[in-house]
């Protein structure tokens, strides 16, 4: 998953909306073949609209989500809350 505009093949996009404004995400077409498991591993989870539409998108390619793993999550954001249908890990929380 990246940016829109940094991937050279044929993409998949998503649009998704943060706090402060929007955002897109773009993924080859081909990157995942239908039924394939896939871990979604990010640096951080913090209001949880990133993660929620890296799902999405590769959900729409056919993948089946195993879960989803963060380095860190800031708890009072209650990013979690829109992840309610995978199973989230997180190494480190931060409650404040």
């Amino acid at each position: 998953m990246r940016k829109p505009g940094k991937l050279p093949a044929e993409t998949a996009k998503v649009s998704y909306d943060l706090e402060y404004g929007s955002n897109s995400l773009e993924i080859h077409k081909d990157a995942i073949q239908k039924g394939q498991r896939v871990l979604i591993v990010d640096d951080l989870l913090a209001t949880g609209g990133t993660a929620a539409a890296t799902a999405e998108l590769a959900h729409g390619l056919g993948a089946q989500i195993a879960g989803l793993a963060f380095v860190v999550e800031l708890d009072f954001l209650k990013g979690r809350e829109k992840l309610t249908h995978y199973d989230v890990f997180s190494l480190l929380h931060y409650d404040r």
